[in-house]
C-alpha cells in the first residue's frame, strides 16, 4: 500500500486497496514490448517503476515516436477503453527495466463512476498526454529537422535524467521518420557546434 499512496497521494484509501487487490504486477525487462499496434486492449497499465516509450509504427516497422510513461502515469488510450476491448494504435515498449501495474478494464470501468479521483486521475493523464502530443505536432509541422532533433534529445535527456544517450542514429532516425543519414550529418553538425560528444554507443549531450 505504501508505494500506492506515493505515486498516487490524491487517490481515496479504498481506491488504492482496489489498485491493490485487482492490479497485478509484472516486471518488464529493457527492450520488451507490452502493448502491440493492434492487439486487443483488456487491461489499463501504470508504471510503478522504469520508464516506457509509446509510438506508432507503419506496416514496414518504422516506429515514429509519441511520448514517455513515468513512474505513476498511466497508458491515456488504455484508460478510456472499456470491456469491448477495442486495438490499439500504439506500440508500447520498456526502455528501462520496468514494473507495472496491470489492471483489468472491467475494474477501471467501474471505477470511473465510483470514485471522483479516479476519474480526475484518468482525465489528468489524458490531457497531459495531449498536451505532449500536440508540442510533438508543432516541432513536426513548424520546425526543421535540425530542431526537431534537438527537442528529441533534450526530451529523452529528461525523460532518462542523463546527459549520456545510448541511443544510435539508426534508433533516432526510426523514431523522427528520418534516414539514418540525415540523423548523421545533423550530429556531425551539432558535434562540431560543441552541442553533443558522439560515443561509441552512444550521444553525450553537452550544451542544447
Amino acid at each position: 500500500m505504501e508505494q500506492y499512496r506515493h505515486l498516487f497521494p490524491d487517490l481515496e484509501e479504498g481506491l488504492q486497496r482496489e489498485l491493490k487487490e485487482h492490479g497485478r504486477i509484472i516486471e518488464a525487462k529493457a527492450g520488451q514490448t507490452l502493448l502491440q499496434s493492434g492487439q486487443n486492449i483488456r487491461s489499463t497499465m501504470i508504471v510503478l517503476e522504469g520508464l516506457v516509450k509509446l509510438f506508432r509504427e507503419n506496416d514496414e516497422g518504422t516506429e515514429f515516436f509519441m511520448y514517455h510513461l513515468h513512474p505513476g502515469d498511466g497508458c491515456a488510450l488504455s484508460m478510456i477503453c472499456d470491456r469491448t476491448f477495442r486495438a490499439s494504435s500504439v506500440t508500447a515498449k520498456a526502455v528501462t527495466d520496468s514494473v507495472l501495474l496491470v489492471v483489468p478494464l472491467e475494474h477501471t470501468e467501474n471505477w470511473m463512476r465510483q470514485y471522483r479521483t479516479w476519474y480526475h486521475f484518468v482525465v489528468g493523464t489524458y490531457r497531459r498526454r495531449y498536451e505532449e502530443l500536440l508540442e510533438t505536432i508543432d516541432h513536426i509541422a513548424f520546425q526543421n529537422m535540425d530542431e526537431r532533433l534537438e527537442f528529441y534529445l533534450q526530451r529523452h535527456r529528461k525523460a532518462l535524467n542523463t546527459n549520456v544517450l545510448e541511443i544510435t542514429n539508426t534508433q533516432i532516425a526510426q523514431e523522427l521518420n528520418s534516414s539514418r543519414e540525415v540523423i548523421s550529418r545533423l550530429m556531425k553538425k551539432l558535434s562540431e557546434a560543441g552541442k553533443v560528444r558522439l560515443l561509441k554507443n552512444g550521444i553525450e549531450i553537452l550544451k542544447l
